[in-house]
């Protein structure tokens, strides 16, 4: 295996442990361990991993196991910085694919899945948008879960605890928005 896969690969195996119904504390445990960086692609397969799991221990029947480890070789396929070259952020993507994954959505899918996965990640990418750059993994994820977590509740109809996060990872990251950043506990309310 080479370096990301086994990155992805420690990434699933400590979702799967994990008991938590909140996908932001899931996040926040997995992502401070060694296996995870300030930045980079793991965070295509991790961000859709923590709602998987969320939803999974929050009583939504599936193999939680199963679409780990399809959202992995999903998120495998994702090229680090897209963000910045694609303008769609891996955060999102992975958020997108664990929605996909749970409907069995496709490209010839004609239910209203398809279009209502699109409306999460579109809100997610604007919320996103509207914050700026440059890139953070950390705020993109935290994002794109704040945008999941309603979504869900009206999509399935469960309801994953919400939070007002703050962002422990800061002082690791270089090009931190600062006072710009909605998680950073110098600025955020």
């Amino acid at each position: 295996m080479n370096d990301m896969e086994q990155r992805t690969q420690a990434i699933i195996e400590a979702c799967a442990q994990e008991k938590e119904t909140n996908p932001l504390a899931i996040f926040r445990h997995v992502a401070s361990r060694d296996f995870v960086r300030i930045h980079g692609p793991e965070h295509h397969v991790l961000d859709g991993a923590c709602l998987l799991t969320a939803l999974h221990n929050a009583g939504m029947e599936f193999d939680l196991r199963e679409l780990l480890g399809r959202l992995r070789q999903e998120g495998l396929q994702m090229p680090g910085a897209i963000c910045g070259h694609w303008g769609v952020c891996g955060a999102v993507a992975s958020i997108g694919a664990a929605l996909a994954l749970l409907e069995e959505t496709g490209p010839l899918t004609t239910d209203s899945s398809w279009g209502s996965h699109m409306t999460c990640t579109a809100r997610a990418l604007a919320n996103l948008a509207a914050i700026g750059g440059p890139r953070c993994c950390k705020r993109d994820a935290y994002t794109a879960l704040k945008t999941a977590i309603p979504y869900v509740k009206e999509r399935f109809g469960i309801t994953l605890p919400e939070e007002k996060t703050v962002c422990g990872f800061y002082p690791r990251n270089q090009q931190c928005l600062e006072e710009r950043c909605p998680y950073n506990p110098q600025f955020c309310d």
